[in-house]
């Protein structure tokens, strides 16, 4: 019964989290320009226009189960750099939406959570203290994931705007392969990547306690 609670928990969160993080990509393409996301319905909180069966339920629920970092992605939202104001720079504002997003979530979640004493000895074994702790980590671990620089991870729409050719060439190369090479890195190299996620987790509840003085 438990478990059962985790997911559905987890589930709630993941189609909250994932629905802002495309809208945030989305709504700032607009805002530059590109009325692509627009046209083609993803400017609505309908979940179902955003997420991906893979990348957005299944992996963030064997994660949970495994009792790894939860993360994952959601299916992109499509833009059209041609219609972006600034370029590359543009791009990289459109991607960087997104995980911020999560990460601003996360930090409005903490917050909540620790004011109303949620994240206590005793508030972690309630149904509030469940529900904000997994609203925490699931919108960190996809805040964080999704900063990753492979193609299509927004991470890479970062670092191309920063770029040298050589570097945007090799981008450009792996990107209709990028899906299978981050599902290759998750399956093959769960252990180093959780390790990896794990650190930059602590690091932003680090500095959440910081800002709360705790």
């Amino acid at each position: 019964m438990e478990a059962l609670l985790s997911v559905v928990i987890a589930l709630g969160v993941i189609l909250v989290s994932m629905v802002l993080h495309e809208l945030a990509h989305g709504f700032v393409a607009y805002k530059l320009g590109d009325d692509t996301a627009k046209v083609d319905g993803r400017l609505t909180l309908n979940p179902l226009k955003h997420l991906d069966p893979i990348l957005s339920i299944a992996m963030p629920l064997l994660l949970l189960l495994t009792g790894g970092p939860v993360f994952g992605g959601a299916k992109p939202v499509p833009v059209d750099s041609r219609k972006l104001k600034h370029g590359p720079w543009g791009m990289a504002l459109v991607a960087i939406a997104g995980p911020l997003t999560n990460i601003l979530l996360a930090f409005l979640g903490f917050l909540i959570g620790h004011f109303t004493e949620a994240f206590t000895l005793a508030g972690i074994s309630t149904l509030w203290g469940q529900i904000m702790s997994s609203f925490v980590m699931i919108n960190l671990g996809f805040g964080i994931f999704n900063l990753i620089p492979i193609p299509p991870l927004d991470g890479s729409r970062v670092l191309y705007a920063i770029a040298p050719d050589p570097v945007r060439g090799v981008f450009e190369k792996i990107e209709p392969f990028g899906m299978m090479i981050v599902l290759i890195l998750v399956v093959a190299g769960g252990g180093l990547l959780s390790g990896v996620m794990g650190w930059g987790i602590d690091r932003l509840l680090d500095g959440f306690y910081w800002v709360v003085g705790a």
